[in-house]
Order: C-alpha cells, then sequence, then structure tokens
C-alpha cells in the first residue's frame, strides 16, 4: 500500500487499478469528508490559482512567438479569473483574503518553485499538470463545505472555462516541432505528479492522529491520476 500520509521521503504513484479491482476489500472514504473549514480551503484555493497565475506570467517572457504570449496570457487571466471568484467568497465572509492566504503562502511557493521547469515547454507542461489536478482536486473537496451556497459559487468558479486547452496546443505545437521533446515531457509530467498530490493532500484536514485510513482514500487520489492520465493522453505522452 502506498504511504501518502507519512514523512516525504519518496513519492510512489500509486497504478491504476483495473475495472473493479480491489472493489471487495476497499470502503472507499469520500474526499468530502476531509475537507477543512471555509476558510481554510478558500485560501488554499485562492493562493493555488495566484501561484498558476505567476507560473503562466512567468513563461510569458520565453514564449517563442507572438501568437504563443497571447495564448498564455489569455491561460493566466483565466487562473486569475477564478483567484477572484474564490477570494471574492473570503469577502463574503468579512476575512481578510491577504491574511488568511499569507498562511499557507510559503507551502504553495515551495511547491511553485519546485515544479518550474527548466525551459518554456517544461513550464507549459508543469502549469498544465498541476493546474489540472489541482482544479480537479480543489473542486471535489468544495462538495464537503459546510455551506452549501458557498460550494455551490465554488463549482460554478472551477466549472469556468480553463487555460487547459490553451496549454494544450502550445504543447502540442512545440512537440511537433521537435521530434525528441515528447519523451523528456512525459518524464517530467511524471515528476510533477508527487509533488502536485503531496501539496493536495496538505489541503486535507486530516484526523487528529494525522493518518487517515490509506486503504480507503488512495481510490480517491487514483482517480485524480486517472484524469490527469487522460489529458496527457490528450498531448500524445505517456502518464
Amino acid at each position: 500500500m502506498v504511504n501518502w500520509f507519512g514523512r516525504r521521503r519518496r513519492v510512489v504513484v500509486p497504478r491504476l487499478r483495473s475495472r473493479g479491482e480491489g472493489a471487495a476489500n476497499v470502503n472507499r472514504v469520500d474526499l468530502a469528508e476531509l475537507t477543512p473549514d471555509v476558510l481554510r480551503f478558500l485560501a488554499q484555493a485562492a493562493y493555488v490559482q495566484l501561484a498558476v497565475f505567476e507560473s503562466l506570467t512567468a513563461a510569458l517572457s520565453l514564449a517563442p512567438a507572438a501568437s504563443s504570449k497571447e495564448s498564455i496570457a489569455r491561460a493566466a487571466e483565466l487562473s486569475l479569473g477564478k483567484h477572484r471568484g474564490i477570494v471574492a467568497e473570503l469577502g463574503r465572509l468579512r476575512a481578510d483574503a491577504g491574511r488568511e492566504m499569507e498562511r499557507y503562502a510559503g507551502r504553495i511557493d515551495g511547491f511553485r518553485a519546485a515544479t518550474t521547469g527548466a525551459d518554456w515547454s517544461e513550464r507549459l507542461v508543469g502549469a498544465y499538470v498541476t493546474a489540472g489536478i489541482l482544479d480537479d482536486f480543489f473542486r471535489r473537496l468544495a462538495t464537503g463545505l459546510s455551506d452549501d451556497e458557498v460550494a455551490a459559487r465554488i463549482e460554478a468558479v472551477y466549472a469556468a472555462p480553463s487555460g487547459s486547452e490553451l496549454l494544450q496546443a502550445e504543447i502540442m505545437v512545440a512537440i511537433e516541432a521537435d521530434d525528441g521533446l515528447a519523451s523528456r515531457l512525459a518524464m517530467w509530467g511524471r515528476r510533477l505528479v508527487g509533488d502536485t498530490l503531496l501539496i493536495a493532500r496538505s489541503a486535507l484536514a486530516l484526523p487528529p492522529s494525522g493518518h487517515p485510513d490509506e486503504a480507503r482514500l488512495e481510490p480517491v487520489f487514483t482517480e485524480l491520476i486517472a484524469a490527469h492520465t487522460r489529458r496527457m493522453d490528450a498531448l500524445g505522452l505517456t502518464a
């Protein structure tokens, strides 16, 4: 069994189970059971979107053409729009958004630094992979929020268009122009998954022991990886 919740030594991505495998032995936990309180959820979700925005705007300087700059700028704007939508919820609660996000800034900034690629194509794949997994994660986690109205508005934020297709198009152009790039980006994508799942794990409201029933929780993360695999397949890359 994969140890998602121990001290970070080595990250092992779980394999995807075949349909029905282990179903009789795993009483899965709903991710919503580990949703944190509203303020903690909103602050982390908002800062993650801000981190994606920062990563994309930083990539603009490396864009090979004006058309690429335009596409990445549009993707960044969509992430910023999500950030603003989540921050609006903090405002409705009369919370200081900056102060609430600051509690998680160091951890999320460290994650962003660890997942920043060495060049233009790696940076785009980094944003494509991490934003995709974390959008899926926070959207699912929002179903457990104690305030149903906030949950519904957050669902609408995550249901809005993302920059995924814009990034996908730019990455595919880069792959087509460089025969050796696909294998390097596939490897980079695999490296990103572990760090991204760890930052997702840190957003959970864990039981007092800090160790939920990992056997029950593993299928939830496996579903996140399955969605990630589909996104990589769309690029023609092996997840």
